[in-house]
């Protein structure tokens, strides 16, 4: 006997978010970050160095390296971005490779919007039919929570920074985003879901994650063998096929990079839940709202596929000791999982949430204006203060950018009139209840990366230490001997400061005049000091330059 679902919905509430509106959300997500700022220190920083070195020829392609170290994992994500320098010579070479990285990201909220609309195709996940009708339509009701999917998605604060960065990992999540697809898509588009599962693994394992693509197989394959749909059986050889050329690609790359932490104890796991709760804030407590809710159907396609496909990445997360990027991969298939607690809210919650997002990020709009006033008109004091303190020190010079202003005061404009649509008067939309925030963090993205990116780029970017390098490195110089330094040090120097730089030789070994290394490391003998020089947003950690005697 076939349970009742526990969404009951209306028509009027299956009203599909305005597609201006959708893409406005999405735009405002992800076009801030993507112009006028360096890459930012360690990860982004760090593959930006590694796709420069393929496109400047510095290292091969089937290698990418930075100053002699060779980067681990597959070699695909660091191509994307080769071929976009080298297909934009005119540009930036930062922004060329960014370009790219923001396309995967809107593809991402793209491939959520069409898994989780196929998924609320099913049966399984159809509201309750209505003595009389009146309910919502399977088309209507399945575009309600696509958009609400893809809402759920951009309020995620997990991927607000990570998916703006143009690191491996972004490649990983498009990856994932097509498994997902895929699998959803196979009771009605058979034919694009073979192509997308036999491509997101063999991608996922030349990104640098080929275990979990592994395991992606194994669980797809399995879920696909108890499906009741001819289409999705037909799916388990691609599956398996997927798999295998996974393994092979993670081979031909020597992308088997192993960073499993040995042991779990209190304070990891302590460490673990608090990074769960704030990075997949919200999609955490509304995943596990729709697991209660619909756990008599828990065995639905629409519920199992998302959740297995969550559990992988959050298991890899917790045997990595708690690693942010690998988490990342579950937000996805958590949107998507989040998108079906919609039909089931109770009011009171919707109103908590609603009101909590008005307050939260508001106050934030507030606060990052009130620091841009005291920078530009310096009152009042105390913002600016602590910005220098925290980092910024006498150096910086703020600058004043009227597009900023004028897009920053549309953005901000446009939050009124939200929480104005959204508190005038009752809505009845499945998806109202993360229009607020989602907003908010769109916001407050586009203020940080207008108002404040200047400051923040002074404080996140390499910049400001290369220019200080530079009064004590001269510009003719054989090279630059960098050895032990981190891989986004040796990517400013080699590709900000454009000095050629070794650092696979020690000190003895290399042939370079000049060198840096960290001022906590006795001073070799055969070199001399020059000076020492540290970030102006650093007041511990610095750098010596060295000459050989």
């Amino acid at each position: 006997m076939n349970r009742p679902t526990p969404a009951i919905v209306a028509e009027r509430s299956a009203q599909r978010l305005p597609r201006l509106a959708l893409i406005l959300f999405c735009a405002a997500y992800v076009l801030p970050g993507l112009f006028g700022r360096d890459p930012w220190r360690n990860a982004d920083l760090s593959a930006f160095g590694f796709m420069a070195s393929i496109a400047q020829g510095s290292a091969p392609w089937w290698q990418p390296a930075i100053a002699g170290i060779p980067a681990e994992g597959g070699p695909l994500p660091y191509w994307i971005g080769a071929l976009a320098i080298k297909a934009m010579p005119f540009a930036d070479a930062a922004f060329a490779a960014r370009l790219p990285y923001a396309l995967i990201l809107a593809l991402v909220l793209v491939l959520v919007w069409y898994s989780c609309f196929h998924l609320a195709r099913t049966d399984a996940a159809q509201p309750v039919a209505f003595a009389f009708g009146g309910e919502a339509q399977a088309v209507d009701y399945a575009r309600a929570l696509a958009d609400g999917s893809v809402l759920a998605l951009i309020a995620t604060l997990g991927l607000l920074q990570l998916g703006h960065e143009t690191t491996p990992e972004l490649l990983q999540l498009l990856a994932i985003s097509i498994y997902l697809y895929g699998l959803a898509a196979a009771p009605y588009r058979a034919t694009k879901a073979r192509w997308a599962s036999l491509f997101a693994l063999p991608i996922l394992a030349a990104s640098g994650a080929p275990a979990v693509a592994l395991a992606l197989s194994g669980i797809g394959a399995w879920l696909c063998q108890r499906s009741r749909f001819s289409e999705v059986r037909s799916l388990t050889p691609w599956l398996l096929a997927a798999g295998g050329l996974a393994a092979l690609s993670a081979w031909e790359f020597n992308a088997w990079a192993w960073r499993l932490k040995s042991t779990l104890d209190w304070d990891q796991a302590q460490r673990n839940l608090s990074l769960l709760a704030w990075f997949c804030w919200p999609v955490w407590p509304m995943s596990l709202w729709t697991l209660w809710r619909w756990r008599a159907h828990w065995q639905g396609r629409h519920i199992l596929l998302p959740l297995l496909a969550a559990l992988v990445p959050l298991l890899t997360s917790v045997l990595m000791g708690g690693s942010d990027r690998a988490l990342l991969l579950s937000l996805p298939a958590m949107a998507v999982l989040a998108s079906f607690a919609l039909p089931t809210l109770q009011r009171g919650i919707a109103a908590a949430m609603d009101w909590f997002s008005v307050f939260f990020f508001s106050a934030w709009a507030l606060l990052f204006w009130l620091h841009y006033v005291s920078m530009h008109l310096g009152w009042p004091r105390t913002p600016m203060s602590n910005l220098r303190r925290l980092g910024l020190g006498d150096s910086f010079e703020p600058s004043f950018n009227p597009l900023a202003l004028l897009l920053a005061t549309l953005a901000t404009a446009a939050w009124i009139a939200l929480v104005r649509w959204r508190t005038a008067r009752h809505q009845h939309a499945l998806w109202k209840s993360l229009v607020l925030p989602a907003g908010g963090v769109s916001l407050s993205w586009l203020l940080i990366m207008t108002l404040l990116l200047p400051p923040l780029d002074f404080i996140r970017s390499n910049g400001p230490l290369v220019e200080r390098l530079r009064a004590h490195l001269p510009a003719d110089i054989n090279c630059v001997a960098a050895p032990d330094q981190s891989l986004a040090t040796l990517a400013a120097l080699q590709f900000q400061g454009r000095w050629r730089v070794e650092a696979d030789k020690t000190l003895q070994q290399t042939a370079c005049s000049y060198a840096i290394q960290s001022n906590a490391i006795e001073i070799a003998s055969g070199w001399t000091l020059v000076a020492a020089v540290r970030r102006p947003s650093d007041k511990t950690n610095g750098f010596v330059v060295l000459k050989r005697i």
